[in-house]
């Protein structure tokens, strides 16, 4: 099958993809072999290539916002029947029975695998998938959208979860790329203010037309105090500012699986009066069911830079240098 993978990791300009051809994948037991359509291009899949996110293992596939139709089903496993359209994201597998998936934190299991990373991803032909895993999707939205709900999406809403936003509440957002344009959406459907606040002026523009109520620069205050803020973009310059721009109680969810140093925070101005700074790892396969209803319910505007197959390294360099407009999503050739 054809493929990319990460042949030598390392900044974006040395071009760590290399397109290459790879046996067809076999499924397991448990298994879906799935025939991938379209691919988004998410930031995690430029820390695995420029080596932030360090490989588990070499000449990996990345890619884990995958639609595509299953194409086989392997020994001994319940799933959907060939032909049906189904979703692959970040989380691949976890073990079922450590404390944590047993509490219902499976994204924290010491045992959990990651499309992509731990195994191959979507950009290629062809890629297996456990079944209890996938998501089922609609076989009246576009691919092109649907793609970049599997992670971009699903993520944000898990950001927007930990950031506990109150009802009708303000929320800051901190970069505006693929996940943040589609959190915005959900936010503002559920009754929230939304500020953002982002370097780039196209994706201000963006965030206006979205309903945003506020857009400004990446280090701007926002015009009103904050009950939450996500920080999307992986910046950890960006942690007292967002901090600062809290309400009393507020808190601050920071979305990456990727952060730059933090500054050294002061503890009057940016943590008391019971401000909160909290992580986000991964998700659940609850967080994503319920994000795909809140999708299906309020109909996000998913705003697309589209990407033929054979030009993945150059959606990666684009989405490096803030060129992608929403998400960059690979379109399988013919």
């Amino acid at each position: 099958m054809d493929a990319w993978v990460v042949a030598h990791p390392g900044p974006v300009e040395t071009r760590p993809l290399e397109r290459a051809g790879l046996p067809d994948p076999v499924p397991g037991p448990g298994e879906l072999l799935i025939r991938v359509e379209v691919c988004a291009v998410c930031r995690t899949d430029l820390h695995l290539a420029e080596g932030d996110l360090p490989p588990r293992r070499p000449r990996t596939v990345p890619g884990h916002e995958v639609v595509g139709r299953v194409a086989a089903l392997g020994p001994d496993t319940a799933g959907p029947p060939p032909g049906s359209r189904v979703g692959v994201a970040w989380l691949r597998s976890t073990c079922g029975r450590c404390r944590y998936c047993l509490r219902g934190a499976e994204n924290l299991c010491p045992a959990s695998a990651y499309t992509g990373w731990d195994a191959d991803g979507g950009y290629a032909e062809l890629l297996t998938a456990p079944a209890a895993y996938v998501y089922p999707l609609p076989e009246d939205a576009p691919a092109e959208t649907l793609a970049p709900l599997l992670c971009a999406g699903i993520i944000g809403y898990r950001a927007l979860v930990r950031a506990d936003l109150p009802p009708g509440g303000r929320l800051g957002i901190y970069g505006f790329g693929a996940s943040a344009h589609l959190t915005a959406q959900i936010a503002i459907a559920e009754g929230a203010t939304v500020h953002v606040m982002t370097r780039s002026a196209a994706a201000r523009e963006l965030a206006l037309r979205l309903g945003a109520a506020s857009a400004g620069g990446s280090a701007d205050p926002p015009p009103e105090p904050l009950d939450a803020a996500i920080l999307f973009a992986p910046v950890g310059d960006l942690v007292p500012v967002a901090l600062a721009a809290l309400d009393r109680g507020g808190t601050l969810a920071v979305a990456g699986i990727h952060l730059t140093d933090i500054p050294v925070l002061n503890y009057q101005r940016h943590l008391f009066q019971e401000r909160t700074l909290r992580s986000v790892t991964a998700n659940t396969r609850g967080d994503g069911r319920e994000f795909l209803r809140l999708a299906s319910l309020h109909h996000p505007q998913v705003t697309t830079t589209p990407y033929s197959f054979s030009a993945a390294d150059r959606a990666l360099a684009d989405l490096a240098a803030d060129r992608v407009e929403g998400a960059a999503v690979l379109i399988m050739d013919g």
